[in-house]
C-alpha cells in the first residue's frame, strides 16, 4: 500500500451499495486498495412505485465500507477522509431524536406523484418551476415525493412542522448515519435535485416549498460538495467526511470534465448525459435540465446541463429477472451479437414513463415488430438498442441547445457505468450517434468522482483535470455506418416512440 493511506469512496446506488479505498496520493490516485459491495432489496408494492428501505440503505453502505477498509489492509488512522457519492432524488423521512425512519424512502424512479405534477403543469407553474429550479413538472424529482410522504404517513406534517423530523435524499441520509445524528447537511448538486432548490438564489426557496407544502424546518443545510462536512467515528478513526455529490455530477468529476462543454453518459440503472457548462447558467430550450454540477468550498457554483434515460442497465435486469432472456448481465452483448439486427422489434423501455427530452410521466413499456421469427438474441439486440437510442435522444437534445448558443455539437462522448462495459451497446451507441465512444479502464468513475472531490478538500490535489485517467488507457469505438443508415434507425426509433406515447398505462 502507498504510504499516502487511503480515500473511502461509498457510493450508494438504486440496486447496491458499494465502497472503495484509493490510494491517498495524487501520482497514484485510481489505485484501489479494497472494495466493498452490497445488494439492495427494492420493492414495487404498486405499478408505478418504487421503494427501498432506508435501514437497508445504511446496513449495505456501512457494511461495503467495513468490507473495503479490511480489504484494503488499512486502520482507521491511514483513511484521511471519506468521500459519499449517491443515487439523487430518493428521499425519505426520519425523526430527528432516534434517526428511526418514518416509512420508506421513495425512489427516484417512482411515478405515483404523476397526477400531482400533472395538475401543477396544468395550471401553467412548468415555466416558472424551470426558471427557479431548472428541473421540469415531473415526478422524478424530490419534492412532489416529499409532499407525499409529509401527507400518507401517519402524524408526519404535524410532527414536521413542530421540528421533530429530518427529511433529505441518501446523501444526507448517510451523513446523518456516519455522524451519528450530529449533522443534518446535503450538499448543492443534491439539493438542486429536490425541486426546492433554486439554481439563482441557491439557496432553499420558500415560495416552492409552499407549492408543495414542505415545512423548510425538515430540510438540511446546503453546504459545497467539497469541504468538510463532519467526523465519522464507526471505522476505527476519527475520519472526516470531506465530500458529498450526487452520483451523476460525481461522474462527471470522475472524467475530469472540469471545462465547459466536456460531457459524460452513466449507463448505470438509468442513463444520465452530463454536459460542463462551468460558472454560466444554462437553459435548455430542449427540455434538458439545468443542474448544479458542483461547488468546491468558497469558489462559484459550477453548472451543467443533463439529460436523464430511466431505463438503462434496469433494462438489461428486466431481461435477466423479469424474463429470464439471460442467465447473468454479461450474457446480453454475446447473445445480441449472435444476430444481425433485431428482426424488426422495437423495444421502448417507458416502464417508468419517458424521461428526457420526452417528460412523459404516462408512457409504459413496448414491444413493436414481433413475428413468430423474433427470439431471446433478437430481444435482446433490440433492448441494447433500445438504451443506444435513448441517450441518441438527450445528445441531440444537448447537441440543439450547443448549437443555439453559438458552441460545436458534441464531437466525441466519454462514457462510465456498469452497462458501459457491454461492447456491442458501445458499437452500437457508437453508430446511431456518429461519433466516437471513449471508455476508460476505470468504468466506476461515480466512486472515482467523489474521491477526487476529497482529495481536492483535503488539499491533496490542485484540480480535477490532474485526476483524470490519461487517455491511453481509453478505448474508442469508432462509427463505420453511413448517414442514411442512421437517418433510417433514427426514424424507425421516432415512430415507436409516437406509438408508445398513444398508449397510457392503466
Amino acid at each position: 500500500m502507498p504510504d499516502s493511506g487511503a480515500i473511502l469512496a461509498l457510493d450508494q446506488g438504486t440496486t447496491s451499495s458499494r465502497a472503495i479505498a484509493y490510494a491517498a496520493d495524487a501520482a497514484s490516485f485510481g489505485v484501489r486498495l479494497g472494495e466493498g459491495r452490497r445488494e439492495l432489496p427494492i420493492a414495487y408494492p404498486r405499478p408505478g412505485w418504487v421503494e427501498l428501505d432506508p435501514r437497508e440503505i445504511w446496513r449495505t453502505q456501512r457494511e461495503s465500507a467495513e468490507e473495503a477498509i479490511a480489504r484494503a489492509g488499512v486502520a482507521g488512522r491511514d483513511v484521511h477522509g471519506i468521500g459519499v457519492t449517491n443515487q439523487r432524488e430518493t428521499v425519505m423521512i426520519w425523526e430527528r431524536s432516534t434517526g428511526t425512519p418514518l416509512g420508506p424512502a421513495i425512489v427516484w424512479q417512482d411515478r405515483r406523484t404523476a397526477p400531482r405534477t400533472d395538475a401543477l403543469r396544468r395550471e401553467g407553474r412548468e415555466p416558472w418551476l424551470l426558471e427557479r429550479t431548472g428541473l421540469v413538472c415531473d415526478p422524478y424529482f424530490s419534492a412532489s415525493k416529499l409532499e407525499w410522504l409529509l401527507d400518507h404517513l401517519e402524524g408526519a406534517r404535524a410532527r414536521a412542522e413542530r421540528g421533530e423530523l429530518a427529511a433529505g435524499t441518501v446523501d444526507c441520509w448517510l451523513l446523518w448515519n456516519l455522524t451519528e445524528g450530529r449533522v443534518h447537511a446535503t450538499d448543492c448538486s443534491n439539493a438542486s435535485r429536490t425541486q426546492l432548490w433554486n439554481l439563482t438564489t441557491q439557496s432553499w426557496d420558500e415560495e416552492l416549498c409552499r407549492l408543495f407544502r414542505v415545512p423548510p424546518e425538515v430540510l438540511p443545510e446546503v453546504r459545497p460538495s467539497a469541504g468538510v462536512f463532519g467526523t465519522c467515528s464507526l471505522f476505527g478513526g476519527e475520519i472526516p467526511i470531506v465530500s458529498l455529490v450526487g452520483d451523476q455530477q460525481a461522474a462527471l468529476a470522475g472524467q475530469g470534465c472540469a471545462a465547459a462543454g466536456e460531457s459524460k453518459t452513466t449507463y448505470g440503472t438509468g442513463c444520465f448525459l452530463l454536459v460542463q457548462a462551468g460558472a454560466a447558467h444554462p437553459v435548455s430550450g430542449a427540455r434538458l435540465l439545468t443542474t448544479a454540477a458542483w461547488r468546491i468550498a468558497d469558489e462559484p457554483l459550477h453548472f451543467a446541463l443533463e439529460g436523464s434515460v430511466f431505463m438503462g442497465g434496469a433494462l438489461i435486469q428486466w431481461l435477466r429477472d423479469g424474463l429470464g432472456v439471460i442467465a447473468e448481465a454479461r450474457e446480453v452483448g454475446p447473445l445480441a451479437e449472435s444476430v444481425a439486427d433485431a428482426a424488426g422489434v422495437v423495444l421502448v423501455p417507458a416502464f417508468t414513463g419517458l424521461g428526457a427530452p420526452h417528460w412523459d410521466a404516462e408512457a409504459r413499456g413496448t414491444v413493436f415488430g414481433l413475428t413468430r421469427g423474433a427470439g431471446r438474441a433478437h430481444l435482446a439486440r433490440a433492448a441494447l438498442e433500445a438504451i443506444a437510442h435513448q441517450v441518441a435522444d438527450v445528445i441531440e437534445a444537448a447537441n440543439r441547445d450547443l448549437v443555439a448558443a453559438g458552441d460545436r455539437p458534441v464531437q466525441s462522448m466519454r462514457v462510465d457505468g456498469g452497462a458501459a462495459a457491454c461492447d456491442e451497446l458501445m458499437r452500437l451507441q457508437a453508430e446511431l450517434l456518429g461519433v466516437p465512444i471513449e471508455r476508460p479502464t476505470d468504468l466506476e468513475t461515480t466512486a472515482r468522482g467523489a474521491a477526487a472531490l476529497a482529495m481536492i478538500a483535503l488539499g491533496r490535489a490542485s484540480d480535477l483535470a490532474s485526476l483524470r485517467e490519461p487517455d491511453s488507457q481509453v478505448v474508442r469505438f469508432d462509427p463505420t455506418r453511413d448517414e442514411r443508415w442512421r437517418a433510417d434507425e433514427r426514424e424507425r426509433w421516432r415512430s415507436a416512440i409516437e406509438l408508445c406515447r398513444k398508449w397510457k398505462g392503466q
